[in-house]
């Protein structure tokens, strides 16, 4: 059954935001979980060659965040700007050689993470202005009160083929199921606010760092096994998490690829099938680019 939801009651907000220069400092080095020293790009800017449906572990980079890193100059605005975009909204460019160019968001970080064609991210650059059409932040399931959305365009809930099952649950297709234990830095953060960063991901180092996760991509939706997310986010045995990964590899020890919370409640709401499909690349083809 489609969902019902009351999203004929929430409001659309334009929100602006510019493309965020990559940082550093003249210390340069962090150091990895088997202690090695490296310098490699990551978070800001534009990054290339990455996005929805693609590897998100295996890459010499630093907390990997694709497509574009947005944020506000102004501290507040730019609150508002993490808290009320939502996975799936729509993001157009203003500024720039690709003015009038649309993509959409994978998550948060500590920038709102866009995804957009790469022949457009190829002609973006460090300043250029964009507007966020904020929409889903407030959205709720009638059919499943002890649910709670989180960031999640309403739209994107049908992409993702996410229905009420014949048994009453919630039915929620996932690429991949990720333990308790791999839960690392943004557990209780705020769960509108950045994501949760996964252990157990460190393609290429030791062993006994893997959790078997190294096969995540970029727009997998995930489960969070033993943790809610409903006000904040924290380990919970008998909840349950949906989460998308909107960041990739990251060898610092705490960290790695990492989901933005959509759905949060007690396990016995859900039913949980794997999909190996459940990604924002096929989610995005069905939802299109259109405000």
């Amino acid at each position: 059954m489609t969902l019902s939801t009351n999203r004929n009651r929430l409001l659309m907000q334009i929100l602006t935001g510019e493309v965020w220069p990559a940082l550093g400092d003249r210390h340069a080095y962090r150091t990895d979980a088997d202690g090695a020293p490296f310098v490699l790009p990551g978070m800001g800017g534009v990054t290339l060659g990455v996005h929805p449906g693609d590897d998100a572990t295996g890459y010499a980079a630093d907390h990997l965040e694709p497509g574009l890193s947005i944020r506000h100059r102004e501290e507040r605005a730019n609150m508002a700007l993490q808290f009320l975009t939502c996975v799936g909204n729509v993001v157009t460019v203003r500024t720039g050689p690709v003015a009038g160019a649309a993509g959409r968001v994978i998550g948060q970080h500590a920038y709102v993470l866009t995804d957009f064609a790469e022949s457009d991210l190829q002609q973006m650059c460090t300043g250029d202005q964009v507007v966020v059409h904020a929409y889903g932040q407030g959205l709720k399931l009638t059919d499943h009160r002890e649910i709670v959305v989180k960031n999640a365009d309403p739209d994107l809930l049908d992409g993702l083929g996410i229905t009420t099952g014949a048994d009453g649950r919630l039915r929620v297709p996932v690429a991949a199921r990720v333990p308790a234990e791999a839960v690392g830095a943004g557990t209780g953060m705020y769960s509108e606010y950045a994501n949760t960063d996964l252990m157990g991901a460190y393609a290429g180092q030791g062993e006994d760092l893997s959790l078997g996760l190294e096969v995540l991509r970029i727009g997998d939706v995930v489960v969070l096994e033993d943790q809610d997310h409903r006000y904040g986010r924290g380990y919970r045995p008998g909840y349950t998490t949906i989460g998308v990964i909107s960041t990739g590899h990251c060898r610092l020890f705490g960290h790695g690829p990492g989901p933005s919370t959509l759905l949060s409640g007690p396990t016995s709401a859900f039913d949980v099938v794997d999909d190996p499909g459940a990604n924002l690349s096929n989610a995005f083809a069905a939802m299109g680019v259109s405000a």
